[in-house]
């Protein structure tokens, strides 16, 4: 009992005062918050569907239950998982690219996730994206990474792997499945899993 006594003490002391501790656990809330989302991109031979739930959370407190996390530009479909106003600043710079480049997607990513690694004011945003055409599905991270998906389907967000894993077991079933009923199908598994996931899903279709 004594010697719980005393570390209680000592963590108050440290934690409860400190300002440093303050900052870790601050920025720790922070991270979790980040990952509260779930997009699934799907890929068949007859179109592709993205599909992201609408809850927001902040740690263990949901803010908002109908948010939209996917946008269509033109044939293009993103969408993200992270802080809103950095996902919409991201999301701005990639239609920049994209006029630069004429709408070439593989290549406004590259130079977009160029950009988010090396410019100081966009190296602190903490988003991740998922940008998809009629051709590729590519996911954008803050550390410069640029990653194709391997079997057309991808994911992110906390309930992201159950989303993803859901999918393929469709698929590997029955590769007659459409891509609108393998993602909404998907999605209700990964949110009745994840507890930062919800029903309120959003849904955009471009066929191939």
């Amino acid at each position: 009992m004594q010697i719980f006594f005393k570390d209680f003490l000592k963590y108050n002391l440290v934690c409860g005062f400190s300002k440093k501790c303050r900052l870790y656990h601050q920025s720790r809330f922070e991270r979790q918050a980040w990952h509260s989302t779930t997009i699934l991109s799907v890929r068949t031979k007859n179109s592709l569907v993205m599909i992201g739930d609408g809850q927001v959370s902040q740690g263990n407190l949901v803010v908002k239950p109908n948010a939209r996390k996917i946008r269509k530009i033109g044939n293009i479909v993103l969408g993200f998982s992270g802080a809103t106003a950095d996902c919409f600043t991201l999301v701005e710079r990639l239609e920049s690219k994209l006029d630069n480049y004429s709408g070439q997607l593989t290549r406004a990513c590259v130079e977009l996730a160029r950009s988010w690694r090396t410019e100081k004011y966009l190296r602190h945003l903490q988003a991740v994206i998922i940008a998809a055409d009629k051709n590729v599905t590519l996911q954008l991270t803050g550390n410069g990474d640029v990653l194709e998906s391997y079997d057309n389907i991808m994911a992110i967000g906390s309930g992201g792997p159950y989303a993803a894993a859901a999918a393929r077991a469709l698929v590997y079933s029955n590769l007659e499945l459409d891509a609108l009923y393998i993602a909404t199908s998907a999605m209700k598994i990964a949110a009745d899993m994840c507890v930062m996931t919800n029903h309120n899903f959003v849904i955009e279709e471009i066929s191939r």
